[in-house]
């Protein structure tokens, strides 16, 4: 005998008579307090749309009119982005990058880092890498590097390995990784033909040794606290026309830089780069003072070690990032052609390195740069040799 069927009070539907609630509309059909009540199916249901997040403003102009492309439809003006200005600090390390103030984006990538090695001694890095403007994404090729080399080199570190072996092993972790984007699928909408491409310099501060691994126009350099009695260093030596042509003679490096082609580089990671040669340098710092790493936008306003070392904040060793802040600022003031990316680690050695030492030659704005796996021990003049 079939089972009698009645109807829903709510929207008339057909219930069973075991049923507790109506399967169209959800109303409750035994009579008994409801844990929970929808409205009958004929009856409008009130919705609230959720509150819209408040239009972001403009910063040039204070219009809420900016586009989902980062440009505002009133001024025209181009938002900033996250990575136009960034800063990191860790313990024993600090850095700075910036679009300046002609760049549409910024190209320039970095981190820092600290790590321990395995004997507990504390060990910190910073890696800094230029795009290649005339690359295809080379933003993408710069963070690319950086995202692969201080990645081996923390690991790198905490096994064992030793800083010259890590440093020369991450260079070619970020060449193989930056040469991956040229066959990743990816284009670049009516830009470059050219696969992408980064400059690339490095360093690494554990254990008393300071080395420093580079591929590039990127530089390093030494800035000691006492800037009357020691001298300021440049520590890479660039692969570029200019420093070419110095090298084999034909111009001295005033008239060389001074040439439109000087900043054309002959050396970078990417997969059109004939051949990878990575450079390495380490000295055992025997003076306080600060290593710095940066990209051109920064050396381009003050090429000669002296001249960036009067730029240089008294207190950098003690006060990284507030250093790494002035140095850009300095770059951007000076016009900000370019993208400005800037590391500060602080070197503070013990009172008993400085009874071995040896002499330094001056550093002058024509003086050549340490050469490839060279070995530098700075000294405190009068300290003995």
């Amino acid at each position: 005998m079939p089972q009698q069927q009645t109807m829903c009070p709510g929207c008339a539907e057909p219930l069973d008579p075991e049923d507790d609630y109506c399967g169209a509309c959800g109303l409750n059909v035994t009579g008994d307090a409801p844990t929970a009540t929808a409205a009958p199916a004929e009856q409008p249901v009130t919705v609230t749309a959720p509150t819209a997040a408040a239009a972001p403003l403009c910063v040039h102009c204070g219009a809420a009119e900016v586009a989902a492309d980062g440009y505002c439809e009133s001024c025209g003006g181009a938002q900033p982005r996250p990575r136009d200005h960034q800063e990191q600090e860790v313990e024993g390390v600090a850095g700075v990058t910036d679009r300046g103030l002609r760049h549409h984006r910024n190209e320039d990538a970095f981190t820092v880092a600290a790590t321990r090695l395995p004997d507990g001694e504390p060990a910190v890095l910073a890696v800094v890498c230029d795009g290649v403007s005339s690359s295809a994404r080379p933003d993408e090729a710069s963070a690319t590097a950086v995202e692969a080399a201080s990645a081996h080199l923390l690991t790198a570190l905490r096994r064992g390995r030793r800083p010259d072996q890590a440093m020369r092993e991450a260079i070619g972790e970020a060449a193989r990784a930056v040469a991956e984007l040229a066959t990743d699928g990816f284009d670049t909408p009516g830009g470059s033909r050219n696969a992408p491409a980064c400059t690339y310099v490095s360093a690494i501060s554990a254990a008393g040794l300071v080395t420093i691994g580079w591929v590039g126009d990127t530089r390093a350099y030494w800035i000691p606290d006492d800037r009357e009695s020691a001298v300021a260093y440049r520590l890479t030596e660039d692969d570029s026309w200019a420093a070419r042509v110095v090298a084999i003679g034909l111009m001295d490096e005033a008239e060389a830089y001074a040439d439109p082609r000087a900043h054309a580089i002959t050396g970078w990671l990417g997969a059109d780069a004939e051949e990878i040669e990575p450079h390495t340098v380490s000295f055992t710092p025997h003076v306080p003072g600060v290593l710095l790493v940066c990209t051109d936008g920064l050396w381009n306003y003050a090429e000669a070690a002296a001249d960036l070392a009067e730029r240089v904040r008294p207190d950098a060793r003690t006060e990284p990032l507030a250093a790494a802040r002035s140095l850009v600022e300095f770059a951007v003031g000076a016009g900000g052609h370019d993208n400005i990316t800037v590391a500060v680690l602080p070197i503070s050695p013990a009172p008993e390195a400085t009874l071995r030492t040896v002499p330094l030659q001056s550093a002058t704005a024509g003086a050549a740069p340490l050469r490839s796996s060279q070995t530098l021990q700075l000294h405190r003049p009068g300290s003995g040799s």
